[in-house]
């Protein structure tokens, strides 16, 4: 068995196109939606996915703003500069990339965002809508992963769906949201961490498994249902080799699969520039 593979760039080229044509009509009106992005410290990583997301906003017309504030600042320049972006009428979404150098509090300063800014979808608030079912922004990677089951037509209601991981980002909301009471959801969702004995034992029971911790090749061959499908949502570096969670050769187990390149990535910031685009509607109607 040779899984096929879960590729995420033609749902983002999709989605793209769409703002593309969104962006078209407020422009028309005489609006330019704008997405702003917070980078504390000099980490080449998160100045590169940074920098994804601004070509990702010329490729489809919305204007960028950005600021960095240097690991040797404050938490109190952080919120100031989340006060800054709140306060410019031209920014409709914005985020603080994570992670954050030592010394910050990343939860602090996304608590302080304004929810209808928040293009990340990880404000308290909106955190909360999501648990009541409730309209708002969702968190990117998560939506996004919905997004690539329901274009491959994967089967979610009723199907054994396990997590790899309970972090704030992807594991938990993924869980909700995967749960929820939908005709493209309604599973039944079982979150592990490494805090769980006997984890394969859980990871071999998945129909549709998941893993979000960002250890490379975390998940192996053997902790696999033969004939599942396998989504890596964590990814980390090794080296300049950019590494998912799930190891390739898992491919020779699952019937479907995220590449190592072009599976959430691309789809987690098209949801992004969505979520941005979706506040400039409603914040400028």
């Amino acid at each position: 068995m040779t899984a096929n593979f879960l590729s995420g760039l033609p749902i983002a080229e999709a989605i793209l196109e769409e703002i593309r044509r969104q962006v078209t009509q407020l422009k028309a009106r005489g609006i330019t939606p704008g997405l702003g992005t917070i980078l504390v410290g000099e980490d080449s990583a998160s100045a590169g996915y940074v920098r994804k997301k601004h070509e990702a906003c010329t490729s489809v017309g919305i204007e960028s703003f950005h600021k960095e504030i240097p690991a040797t600042a404050s938490q109190k320049d952080l919120i100031q500069a989340v006060i800054e972006f709140n306060q410019n009428p031209a920014i409709d979404g914005f985020l603080i990339q994570n992670p954050v150098p030592k010394g910050f509090d990343f939860n602090a300063a996304v608590e302080a965002i304004d929810p209808k800014k928040d293009a990340d979808g990880l404000h308290p608030t909106n955190l909360g809508k999501l648990v009541l079912q409730e309209d708002g922004p969702l968190p990117c990677t998560p939506a996004g992963i919905v997004e690539i089951l329901k274009y491959y037509k994967i089967p979610i209601q009723g199907k054994e769906v396990v997590i790899v991981g309970r972090g704030p980002t992807l594991g938990r909301p993924l869980s909700l949201l995967l749960s929820m009471k939908r005709d493209w959801a309604n599973a039944a969702v079982t979150v592990v961490h490494t805090g769980v004995k006997n984890l394969t034992d859980y990871t071999r029971r998945a129909e549709i498994l998941i893993c979000a911790i960002g250890v490379p090749s975390f998940i192996k061959p053997d902790m696999v249902k033969p004939g599942a499908v396998v989504i890596s949502g964590g990814i980390s570096w090794q080296g300049k080799k950019l590494m998912p969670d799930v190891d390739e050769s898992v491919a020779e187990v699952a019937s479907w699969i995220t590449p190592r390149l072009g599976g959430v990535g691309p789809i987690t910031v098209a949801m992004l520039l969505k979520n941005t685009i979706n506040a400039a509607q409603k914040s400028r109607s």
